[in-house]
């Protein structure tokens, strides 16, 4: 099935089975808002829960936050996000569709990068023996495209990096970049756009009242630096992670939950000793993979240097995911010097520093930091577990069901019960009596509505890796058939057993071991 094909029927599955709904749809929606229904509610939080055992649980030296939404102006003109947290805005004046620059040309360099994956593939199968980086060094075509890429990437890179906008739309008219909806070149020029959502503080008008709704969660965590640090006893090294809501103006928010204008970060920063903060950047992007791995195929990951760093960095690279729109961030490591904390000690007045008494010196720390989409997570890990797939029915047939392989740690529902049929009393008797004991454990769902198959293909679709069906045999020796979601396998337990064999099976120790 063709990439896009199939992520428009992940969105259409999304909404069909629970997990995610347009925000306020029967108003006809609000662009880029969502809202999680119940299957998405459960995962979300598993999701959560994996990060902040795998964050906070595991490591001594890191503890909690968790910040207001709202802080004071001055917050945001310290980060640097009043003066440039802004994007490169593009209009075209026939479609009256708006873009951001940036993108356009990026996803140029995505479409050189499949012609060259396009171009390796067709030799693969070509060649015996096929030497993958000799071709890649040698081919002509391939030399050429790299070259392209490697140009653009550069120009693009210092445009950025001066927020030089003519230069952006020279490269958009050199490139011949088209609306990607009407085909039209006409644009209009390139302006910057600031992301930050602003209101006001109670009755107070003009600028002394203004508030920003956070664009990040990560200055939470600066402005209560002292605090935590006080009070949690902790020593340089040490994190604070938080979770929390965050709010950009996206210029287009796209691509489903990839792109929203109110969505979820999950971010720790890591203070560490100024001079030491490149070996624990590269240690946190090793970690960080390592999480990402426990619950995603690697074929699926990879590294991405940032070409263009962000003022406050000296190192970055993205973890990225091949969504089925393309390779696309997924979390970002960043070394951020001391650019956070040193200006908000001189805009505050205030001494952020930390006595080391290794060195019988203060300082200022260093910051290194992990930031992972809450929502891109959860994407991903849907459209890793998606399938549609020909298996064989119960009368030895073939046909198709519809398949979340969520990892069993993470799934909304860990196990569904099943009476066999709903109309005798006594298995429906049995398998309540199962389930009001199973519930006190894990999620569980009853289910006695349709035929038994139907009810497998239904658990199937919203992840569910295991299935207890009660039927007359119960009723006998107090056993149970239980069903594993991926093979389907079905196997005769003992009642008493359910419990242990479910959680032995779904419990989040399986991914935390991993890691």
């Amino acid at each position: 099935m063709h990439q896009e094909e199939l992520f428009k029927q992940l969105v259409s599955h999304c909404k069909e089975y629970g997990f995610i709904y347009p925000s306020s749809e029967i108003y006809d929606g609000l662009g880029g808002i969502y809202d999680y229904g119940p299957m998405g509610a459960e995962l979300k939080n598993n999701i959560r829960e994996y990060w902040w055992k795998a964050m906070v649980q595991l490591h001594e030296n890191i503890v909690g936050l968790d910040s207001a939404i709202f802080m004071h102006p001055k917050v945001w003109k310290a980060s640097g996000h009043v003066d440039a947290f802004n994007d490169p805005l593009i209009d075209n004046k026939d479609s009256k569709k708006r873009y951001r620059a940036d993108q356009l040309i990026e996803n140029e360099i995505d479409r050189l990068e499949a012609k060259i994956e396009k171009e390796v593939e067709k030799a693969r199968k070509r060649f015996d023996n096929f030497d993958e980086a000799l071709f890649r060094s040698t081919n002509p075509r391939v030399l050429e495209w790299a070259k392209r890429i490697e140009d653009i990437s550069r120009r693009l890179a210092n445009a950025l990096k001066t927020n030089d906008m003519t230069a952006l739309k020279t490269l958009i008219d050199e490139l011949e970049i088209a609306d990607p909806e009407s085909g039209s070149r006409n644009w209009t020029e390139v302006r910057q756009f600031n992301l930050m959502f602003s209101t006001q503080l109670s009755n107070i008008a003009g600028e002394e009242g203004k508030l920003y709704l956070r664009p990040e969660t990560a200055q939470g965590i600066f402005v209560n630096f002292l605090n935590v640090l006080k009070t949690s006893r902790q020593k340089v090294p040490f994190g604070i992670a938080q979770v929390g809501k965050a709010f950009r103006n996206e210029i287009v928010a796209r691509q489903f939950i990839f792109r929203m204008r109110e969505f979820e970060q999950m971010e720790m920063q890591f203070f560490v000793r100024p001079g030491t903060e490149m070996e624990w950047y590269k240690y946190w992007k090793e970690r960080r993979m390592a999480w990402h791995r426990a619950v995603i195929p690697e074929a699926k990951l990879r590294y991405k240097d940032h070409d263009n760093l962000a003022h406050y960095a000296n190192a970055a690279v993205d973890i990225q995911f091949e969504f089925p729109f393309g390779f696309k961030e997924l979390e970002g490591i960043h070394s951020r010097t001391d650019f956070d904390l040193g200006n908000h000690q001189a805009l505050s007045g205030r001494k952020l520093q930390y006595f080391d008494p290794d060195l019988n010196e203060h300082y200022v720390p260093y910051v290194v930091e992990t930031s992972v989409g809450l929502d891109r997570m959860f994407l991903a890990i849907l459209s890793t577990g998606f399938a549609e797939e020909t298996v064989p029915d119960a009368q030895g047939e073939d046909s198709t069901r519809v398949v979340l392989r969520i990892p069993p740690a993470l799934a909304p529902i860990k196990c569904a019960v099943l009476p066999l049929v709903r109309n005798k009393e006594e298995l429906v008797a049995k398998a309540r009596e199962i389930f009001d004991r199973l519930k006190f454990h894990f999620m569980c769902q009853y289910d006695e509505k349709d035929a038994i198959g139907r009810r497998y293909r239904r658990q199937d679709a919203v992840g569910t890796p295991y299935c207890i069906t009660i039927d007359f045999q119960t009723l006998k020796d107090d056993t149970v058939t239980i069903r594993e979601r991926d093979s389907m396998l079905q196997e005769r337990i003992p009642v008493s057993r359910v419990v242990d064999i479910v959680r032995q099976k779904t419990a989040m120790i399986q991914l935390l071991e991993q890691l």
